[in-house]
């Protein structure tokens, strides 16, 4: 069963129609014991990092979190839960991330010709040796919506980047640990796809 973590300011349904679209079993979960529990975890995310992290830690889910990202189980961050695995925010500088990968999140430079937030679909350049990503075809397109991007310290841990403006880390990978930047569920049949893979994941490590 994947579990994906309703903490108030993630996109759940998108992410669970997909899920249930490609056949994978999954749930909705807010509470430690479910998230520990699970056999995979999904963590999603919308809007800013400083809400997003603040609310994880009122409902008291920081370190089920961490456990389980750490555990061995596939856990994988999407959009803003891509962004909250890494240390800090310029969006919210007083706010502490999940600090799993190390590295911190940008906002993307004013430019008059590229319009901020990033918005619709652009190309990623993908590791061949992704776990995750490793299926999709040379320079696939993917739905992105951000302001803000991920600059990784460790280039090991970086399996996409994507050209706006700067060249972003668009997707991240380390053992069981994944994240994008894009939206898989807005992605077409390429983004169910990366849903697929982590499904069979799953069911590989249990």
């Amino acid at each position: 069963m994947i579990a994906i973590i309703d903490y108030g300011a993630g996109n759940l349904q998108s992410v669970h129609n997909a899920l249930n679209f490609i056949g994978a079993q999954n749930t909705i979960v807010s509470d430690v014991k479910n998230i520990l529990s699970a056999e995979a975890v999904i963590l999603p995310g919308v809007g800013s990092f400083g809400a997003a992290m603040n609310e994880i830690n009122k409902r008291g889910l920081a370190d089920a979190i961490k456990t389980a990202a750490r555990s061995g189980k596939p856990f994988f961050g999407i959009c803003a839960g891509m962004q909250l695995l890494f240390d800090e925010s310029e969006e919210s500088p007083e706010v502490h991330g999940l600090s799993l990968l190390p590295g911190k999140v940008k906002l993307f430079p004013h430019d008059k010709e590229l319009k901020v937030p990033h918005m619709g679909w652009n190309s990623i350049k993908h590791s061949k040796n992704s776990r995750l990503l490793g299926h999709l075809p040379k320079d696939s397109y993917m739905y992105f919506v951000h302001s803000y991007y991920v600059s990784a310290e460790k280039r090991s841990d970086v399996s996409a980047t994507t050209e706006y403006a700067v060249e972003f880390d668009s997707a991240v990978e380390n053992g069981n640990l994944f994240g994008c930047q894009f939206h898989p569920e807005k992605s077409g049949e390429l983004g169910l796809s990366i849903y697929r893979r982590f499904a069979e994941l799953a069911e590989e490590s249990k």
